[in-house]
């Protein structure tokens, strides 16, 4: 295995100012279930004295500080043991009621252990639902932003206990790039039970941890694994590095390294793997219309819907519409589709699917003059629309 170099120091990292952290939880909670209580203490001492000593010593930021952002997983983990589960079950109904006793555990530990410092922490349960509508989105940010300024640590998770198949993110990884993106984050820091990202399997010999990421063509030909080994989590090697794809292009940095070096991850110290930025912040909801909405349906356009949506960015009118699957309501991401079934954009949609029909290739002046003015708009605003790679 590669060894890791705690003497050097990467700038951009020793710069951040607002970082995401997630964790694991296989890093938090034991193979049987439950959390341990120390793990979780290691996490809140590393977190703590890099906020205490944030923006000492210089740096771009000077004496501005740092701000931390746990993106925690652990609920259904911690859920298991007080229940009697063994394992995590694999129905939505217990996953539910494991997260539900496990949430109000695993805030409570790391309420206790950041006490132990004077400091407050704020807990912050999210669906897709409230990051891919708009007023939704808004609220997330203004609660996010609000915990920072008054000084207290948000603790983000899925919220399990009412989320369903249709609404779930799947995972925190992809969770946590998210949440980067919408708070503004300048790095985000991914933890896990293995250091880094490697070119095979970390336990066979002769494998190599690889240092930097600066595009996709760095991982061609990487074998990428699956599933960690303690069982208790959603997530593996795919999610995290897939978070970290989605981060770059949003114009964040990563790291991703294990919970144990977390400190030297959080002080710019060359761990882990490091994922250069690939692209510019965008419009901060897309994303999260991109990455984390379900389609509760399909409306497919004709060829001239495909040019003008894809290539001139313009919003989806009723006269480009070819044909609408599924049920859905206003206010639903549904997929936009070319004739051949090709997924092109994703979107907001304005009207309920059994108004759609009515609506196909019509001009909206011929539909308010025979329905009325509210139906002399878009199916999909250009702003609530993004085009998919």
């Amino acid at each position: 295995m590669a060894e890791q170099d705690g003497s050097a120091v990467r700038d951009e990292v020793a710069a951040a100012r607002r970082i995401v952290v997630k964790i694991g939880s296989s890093s938090l909670t034991t193979a049987a279930g439950g959390l341990d209580a120390d793990r979780v203490d290691a996490l809140v001492d590393v977190v703590t004295k890099v906020l205490d000593d944030g923006g000492k010593g210089g740096g771009k930021n000077g004496g501005n500080g740092k701000e931390i952002v746990l993106v925690s997983s652990g609920a259904i983990a911690a859920g298991l043991a007080p229940l009697g589960l063994d394992r995590r079950p694999r129905d939505l109904a217990r996953q539910q009621a494991a997260a539900s006793v496990g949430q109000g555990l695993l805030v409570a530990r790391y309420t206790a252990s950041f006490a132990r410092y004077g400091r407050r922490v704020g807990q912050v349960l999210l669906t897709t639902d409230d990051t891919s509508r708009r007023a939704h989105y808004r609220n997330a940010t203004r609660t996010l932003e609000q915990l920072l300024a008054m000084g207290a640590l948000p603790i983000v998770n899925e919220n399990d206990t009412v989320a369903t198949d249709e609404i779930r993110f799947g995972d925190n990884d992809r969770l946590a790039a998210l949440v980067a993106h919408l708070v503004r984050a300048d790095l985000l820091v991914l933890l896990s039970d293995v250091d880094g990202l490697y070119d095979g399997d970390p336990r066979t010999p002769g494998a190599s941890r690889i240092e930097e990421v600066r595009g996709p063509a760095d991982l061609d030909g990487v074998s990428i694994g699956s599933a960690g080994r303690s069982g208790v989590g959603t997530g593996g090697m795919v999610t995290k590095v897939e978070a970290a794809r989605i981060a770059a292009a949003a114009g964040v940095p990563v790291v991703l390294t294990s919970a144990s070096r977390a400190g030297d991850a959080l002080l710019g110290r060359r761990t882990g793997t490091f994922f250069h930025r690939t692209g510019r912040r965008s419009a901060n909801r897309l994303l999260w219309l991109a990455h984390a909405s379900a389609p509760r349906g399909a409306l497919t356009l004709d060829d001239g819907a495909v040019r003008a949506v894809v290539e001139r960015r313009t919003s989806l009118l009723p006269a480009g519409i070819a044909g609408v699957e599924g049920e859905f309501t206003a206010g639903d991401p549904v997929e936009l589709r070319d004739t051949g079934g090709r997924p092109v954009a994703r979107g907001l949609v304005n009207f309920d699917a059994k108004e759609i029909p009515q609506l196909i290739g019509r001009s909206t002046r011929d539909l308010a003059r025979e329905l009325g003015p509210a139906y002399e708009r878009e199916v999909v605003h250009r702003d609530d629309l993004v085009v998919l790679d």
